[in-house]
């Protein structure tokens, strides 16, 4: 049963509390906030060169 009281969300909600968390939770958060920005980025960077290519195939 006290297991039950101490389960950790599965993930970073934005805007969620954080009081609950530890230091060590916190920065866990940090380092899966940071892998997603990393991935959103690439996925920028992807749309782009898309882009770019779409451009230039219909550019006369």
């Amino acid at each position: 049963m006290d297991e039950d009281v101490h389960k950790r969300p599965p993930a970073h909600e934005v805007g969620m509390v954080l009081d609950a968390l530890s230091v060590e939770e916190l920065e866990e958060r940090i380092v899966l906030l940071e892998a997603e920005i990393t991935r959103l980025r690439a996925a920028i960077a992807a749309k782009g060169s898309s882009r770019s290519a779409a451009e230039a195939a219909f550019k006369f």
